[in-house]
């Protein structure tokens, strides 16, 4: 070009648009954040397939060691050696219905299935035309869980109770209002061997 406007020099000017730098700062942060997740979560499941290495896996296999020990140690109270066999087990039969006969027909039926019968007859006056449920079991406290619990197999729904300040080891079987009939003698066989040959619960089958 010539006049007013000729170009001189042998530079010319560039027509390409400056570069962003801010953007490339934020491509450049946000592959780093990316890698870093990504590592993350390769650590995560070589953990996971690793068992989460060797102290947290000793740690875990003993604590679990010790709750299957106390899951497989019953308590005293449960223990099939603590319970009396029927013929261990003086029972008094006493009713406290209307209706005549009961005791004696009871008595009779328990004897058959082992216990030992001590009184037979009428239910004294705390307990006379008191009882609505089928039958209440009493005794010494020590009974609770050992004589009492082999009797309430014999009568379905039978309350036990227990008195603190009774002496010797008899317990009371008393008729209630609900009685009918003691349990079969099929069904109460298979109550008792439930107690004294108790199944071993899943937990305690497995070992550490």
């Amino acid at each position: 070009m010539g006049g007013k406007y000729r170009i001189t020099g042998d530079k010319y000017p560039r027509m390409r648009r400056r570069r962003r730098r801010g953007r490339l700062v934020v491509v450049v942060v946000a592959c780093g954040a990316a890698l870093g997740v990504a590592g993350w979560g390769t650590l995560q499941l070589i953990d996971v397939f690793t068992g989460g290495g060797g102290t947290a896996s000793a740690a875990g296999s003993k604590s679990s060691c010790a709750v299957k020990s106390a899951k497989a140690s019953p308590s005293a109270s449960a223990s099939p050696a603590a319970l009396p066999k029927p013929a261990q087990i003086t029972v008094n039969v006493l009713n406290a219905t209307t209706r005549s006969g009961l005791a004696k027909s009871t008595a009779d039926e328990l004897e058959k299935r082992g216990f030992k019968i001590g009184e037979v007859g009428n239910a004294p006056k705390e307990y006379d035309k008191k009882v609505a449920g089928t039958g209440l079991l009493l005794g010494p406290a020590p009974s609770l869980n050992t004589s009492l619990t082999v009797l309430s197999t014999q009568l379905t729904g039978a309350e036990r109770r227990t008195d603190a300040a009774r002496k010797g080891n008899e317990v009371d079987l008393i008729i209630g209002d609900g009685f009918k009939a003691l349990s079969t003698e099929t069904d109460a066989a298979r109550a008792l061997t439930a107690l004294t040959a108790p199944k071993p619960t899943a937990g305690t089958k497995k070992s550490c």
